[in-house]
């Protein structure tokens, strides 16, 4: 997994695999779902992320057990 933010243009990308995106679908206003070919989920894009959250340039991770 990779999570990638552009500040120039205000937007989060979080990439799942590197399948090629063959659909994408704005799910709700500024999130938009890529798909495979094959329906799984490539990434979520998240545009205008600075008025979606806090810190879009900071990234926590956590394992659940």
């Amino acid at each position: 997994m990779k999570v990638k933010y552009d500040k120039l243009v205000d937007i989060l990308y979080i990439s799942f695999s590197d399948q090629e995106v063959h659909e994408s679908d704005e799910e709700k206003p500024g999130v938009i779902i890529d798909y495979s070919e094959d329906g799984a989920v490539v990434g979520i894009e998240i545009l205008n992320a600075s008025r979606q959250m806090s810190n879009p340039a900071k990234v926590e991770y956590e394992v659940a057990e």
